[in-house]
């Protein structure tokens, strides 16, 4: 049977909290995706300089294969917090449509924008667990986040070995062209982002059951130690491909692959120490910045490849043939203030991030009932 917590009162702080300080680590994991020319490891050029490798070391241990897991999580426990405000049957309902309309909004952006798009994965997540989220029993979802974890490991095989350009779309010069290549780019990108953060929905949705982050105050010895454990397990299963995508070391492919293999898996390992980390922030501050943002992070996200596409592939500004790891950074870092700066004006106006009005009308339609 299900252990679903009772309908809570208040909005939770630390899941807004998470996602609003996420979008940075999103940012960050993507930014270099857009720069082209000689290809290296997860995305990263070859031939890095020494601020470049700083940068991209500390990046594959934090960042890079940890901030969507975490993001992931945040979908399955979201999912749970609004099944708990409506009967089982009709709550599969709503998660199933509103992952259905998640999934043409990322078709969209990932066609017409940033083919790496992981909203649509999410999209298909929610339509074929929705069942299970709402109305599953607990040793279900278990299974789920174990078998996330095994199929996970087996996809990073490939993560450490060079693979060409990541997205061969950025280089294009003609948008129409770039178009076409972005979607079969989607495609792949989609079944991949899906089978790896599968287990992390399911593991986000058993935190939920349990309030973990409704109520961090009452778990705040669990969260330390969840917070320490996994972003030190990130760390130290990343060292091995964040030294040969620096160039500091150079595998032969045995070692590469298992290096491969321990950046994937210790990236699910980080995203739930980094979610348990924002839980242990939120009981102490809760900067209503961050918040507005957490609140708008569909908008955001979408923002940022709005400001990245404007200026980095080929078929626009072609910056991306330029800049270098370290500077695509400081960009990634500028578009997030960004993201911030505009969230908080809404949040004073009152108003939802226009992403969210868009998936709210179509999820709920014209008069949505109100949810609190």
């Amino acid at each position: 049977m299900s252990t679903v917590a009772g309908t809570p009162t208040t909005r939770a702080v630390a899941p807004d909290l998470a996602r609003g300080a996420m979008l940075l680590m999103i940012a960050l994991a993507n930014v270099h995706l857009y720069l082209y020319g000689s290809a290296g490891l997860r995305g990263y050029p070859a031939d890095l300089g020494l601020a470049d490798q700083i940068v991209a070391l500390f990046q594959l241990m934090f960042v890079d294969g940890r901030a969507y897991p975490l993001f992931a999580m945040l979908v399955g426990y979201g999912a749970v917090q609004s099944a708990r405000r409506r009967e089982p049957g009709r709550a599969v309902g709503i998660l199933r449509r509103r992952g259905a309309w998640m999934m043409a909004i990322g078709a969209l952006h990932g066609v017409l924008l940033f083919s790496a798009d992981i909203v649509g994965a999410y999209g298909v997540l929610l339509v074929l667990s929705a069942g299970v989220l709402v109305r599953g029993s607990d040793g279900a979802l278990r299974m789920i986040a174990l078998a996330g974890l095994l199929v996970t490991g087996a996809v990073g095989v490939s993560s450490g070995l060079p693979s060409g350009p990541a997205w061969p779309s950025m280089t294009v010069t003609d948008p129409a062209l770039a178009m076409l290549l972005h979607l079969p780019e989607w495609l792949g990108s989609t079944v991949v982002a899906a089978l790896t953060t599968v287990g992390m929905v399911a593991l986000g949705a058993l935190a939920a059951r349990r309030g973990i982050l409704d109520e961090p105050g009452r778990c705040r010895p669990f969260l330390r130690r969840t917070a320490v454990t996994g972003i030190a397990v990130a760390a130290v299963t990343g060292l091995p491909l964040a030294l040969a995508a620096t160039g500091w070391w150079q595998p032969t492919t045995v070692p590469a692959l298992v290096a491969g293999v321990l950046h994937q898996v210790g990236g699910l390992a980080g995203g739930v120490g980094f979610g348990a980390l924002f839980g242990l922030i939120s009981t102490r501050t809760a900067p209503r910045a961050l918040l507005a943002t957490g609140r708008r992070s569909l908008s955001n996200y979408l923002g940022q490849s709005v400001v990245f596409c404007a200026l980095l592939p080929a078929w626009s500004l072609g910056l991306g043939a330029d800049l270098t790891v370290w500077q695509a950074s400081l960009l990634g870092v500028a578009t997030w203030l960004l993201g911030i700066a505009a969230s908080a004006v809404l949040e004073r106006a009152g108003r939802r991030g226009p992403a969210e009005v868009v998936l709210r009308r179509l999820t709920y339609g014209r008069r949505p009932a109100r949810t609190g």
